[in-house]
């Protein structure tokens, strides 16, 4: 069984059960994002169902999201962090990175890595640096890929 979150900061829930999840939140944040602008909802779903996710909750609502694309041994991809922009300034996304980095098999990984235009500080606290060896790493990008699939 995968390892779980359950933690508290403040009045403040950070969990990783996708029971809790609310997708129409997190696919309303996504959707409009610069990462993943237009992303169809199939899509999304099947991006959730195959992720490992945590969700950061306020009472009821959910506030704030990360996942983890992962093969639990090796290798994570961490994806769509975001906290609602009502909610930052307090700390969330600090501890939701705390919360992560304790997770046993992020602590085993060989590489672990994001993207991000605008959280290199937040991200740079947890260990993250720009790319060792670039001249090795190679992608295929298509950051246009939702709005060509609408056409």
């Amino acid at each position: 069984m995968t390892e779980q979150i359950r933690a508290r900061f403040g009045e403040y829930l950070i969990s990783s059960d996708k029971s809790l999840l609310q997708h129409g939140m997190i696919y309303d944040f996504i959707s409009r994002s610069y990462w993943a602008k237009d992303i169809p909802f199939d899509i999304f779903k099947t991006s959730i169902e195959n992720s490992y996710c945590i969700g950061v909750y306020h009472g009821a609502q959910q506030v704030g999201f990360a996942r983890i694309v992962t093969d639990y041994a090796t290798y994570g991809y961490l994806a769509d962090v975001f906290i609602l922009e009502e909610h930052r300034g307090k700390g969330l996304s600090k501890y939701l990175m705390q919360c992560i980095m304790l997770l046993g098999f992020v602590k085993n990984f060989r590489r672990f890595s994001l993207g991000t235009r605008d959280a290199h500080g937040l991200y740079a606290q947890f260990g993250f640096t720009s790319l060792n060896a670039p001249d090795r790493m190679m992608e295929i990008h298509q950051p246009d890929i939702y709005q060509q699939l609408k056409k």
